[in-house]
């Protein structure tokens, strides 16, 4: 891959991630601001997840057998864009929650068109993938600090206001026509047949005869429940309790995602696979503790810790989650394995998650403030009981095997 196109696709993924983290995190902030039910608000992040969950349609059954997948990409980011400066301008829930489905339908197909079109390009996509992917990483990072840095001076208390989901729109209209310029990705399944569980990733269900990977499906699954209420009442706690510039502060959790994602060889060859997976639901069950006790004032570490801890939390369970299915997973089912668990845990998992949090919010909401202290409870006990399960039932040999082959690289 030259360095011509190693720019264009880094391009290409720094704007992917940076539209997502534009609106993402300051969603539900804006949406309460505006009279939104913490109900509501989980509602509204649901419809990322649902998003998820039917975006492999639109990859399967139209860019892997019908149009390049460069220009798949374009015209779901550019109905994304309309779609999403409209729900900018509307107040009313139902509205608000179809065009964030439409949006979402759109935009989460091009997660995986991304990929497909950086792999296409590269001949060793396990070395070269990894420096370009790390461009949406940054992306995400710039538009949170974009908003608290450069934004906020210009618009008073931006975070409760529009103008994050406008800035989304007009740079997914930007990437929209970008990626008509990308090297073209042609579909790779032209003629072959298509079913619902190629799309889904079905074929995969035979891994859980395997007890062991019944058991890490079913943790992952779990474990993506408690998730939900990070990304979807984090914004909001933070600004409520008084914190400044949170969007800003808040991708200091990406920045950790970045260093540990180096550090995983060194970790990986010392912990094995069942002690990193434990490790990141750990760090789940310690960041909503720290976030329970925490406050803007004298106890503001234990909240920046809580968001420090994102690269363990992200990468140790579902980094490493992808490297054990890619290992226990056949050749020919290696790709519906991971699509699978994809399924599961940002489609499935998530969204049951987002429901279960917006009512949590919602019960423990006293007048125009909420009880931190035991929302974030639930999801702290509920994870810890996940670990334990998975620490006292997984047991599988070829956690043991990826060990004995890790401590052989170098970190």
């Amino acid at each position: 891959m030259n360095t011509q196109i190693y720019s264009r696709l880094s391009a290409m993924m720094f704007l992917q991630f940076f539209v997502w983290g534009a609106w993402f995190v300051t969603l539900g902030n804006y949406l309460y601001a505006i009279g939104f039910q913490a109900v509501d608000i989980g509602a509204a992040y649901l419809m990322n997840n649902l998003g998820a969950i039917i975006a492999p349609f639109f990859v399967g059954m139209i860019a892997d057998r019908f149009f390049a997948s460069e220009k798949v990409a374009g015209v779901m980011h550019l109905i994304g864009a309309v779609v999403l400066y409209y729900v900018a301008g509307l107040t009313d829930v139902g509205p608000v929650l179809v065009g964030l489905f439409l949006y979402n339908a759109c935009y989460m197909s091009t997660l995986g068109l991304a990929n497909s079109i950086s792999f296409n390009q590269m001949e060793t996509p396990d070395t070269q993938f990894p420096p370009v992917r790390v461009w949406g990483t940054l992306g995400w990072i710039t538009a949170g600090l974009g908003i608290s840095l450069i934004l906020a001076p210009f618009v008073p208390d931006v975070e409760a206001t529009n103008v994050p989901l406008k800035l989304a729109a007009i740079c997914s209209a930007v990437l929209g026509l970008y990626c008509f310029s990308l090297p073209s990705t042609p579909p790779s399944k032209i003629g072959e047949a298509v079913t619902v569980s190629d799309i889904l990733g079905l074929k995969a269900l035979a891994l859980l005869k395997d007890k062991s990977f019944a058991v890490f499906a079913l943790c992952s699954l779990l474990i993506s429940i408690p998730l939900a209420f990070y990304y979807g009442f984090t914004n909001l706690f933070l600004n409520e309790i008084g914190m400044e510039g949170v969007a800003g502060k808040m991708t200091m959790g990406q920045m950790s995602e970045v260093g540990f994602m180096i550090l995983m060889p060194f970790f990986f060859k010392r912990l094995g696979v069942k002690w990193m997976l434990l490790v990141g639901m750990l760090a789940w069950v310690l960041r909503y503790g720290l976030f329970a006790g925490g406050d803007a004032g004298a106890l503001v570490g234990m909240l920046y810790g809580g968001i420090l801890l994102h690269g363990i939390c992200y990468d140790f369970f579902f980094v490493t989650g992808q490297i054990y299915v890619d290992r226990k997973a056949s050749t020919d089912i290696r790709a519906s394995a991971q699509g699978f668990i994809a399924l599961i845990t940002y489609g499935a998992g998530m969204a049951i998650g987002s429901y279960i949090a917006g009512q949590v919010v919602q019960a423990y909401t006293v007048e125009d403030t909420h009880n931190w202290e035991i929302i974030w409870m639930v999801p702290c006990i509920f994870a810890g009981l996940v670990a334990l399960v998975f620490a006292v039932i997984f047991k599988d040999n070829t956690a043991d095997e990826m060990l004995t082959e890790a401590k052989g690289v170098n970190p």
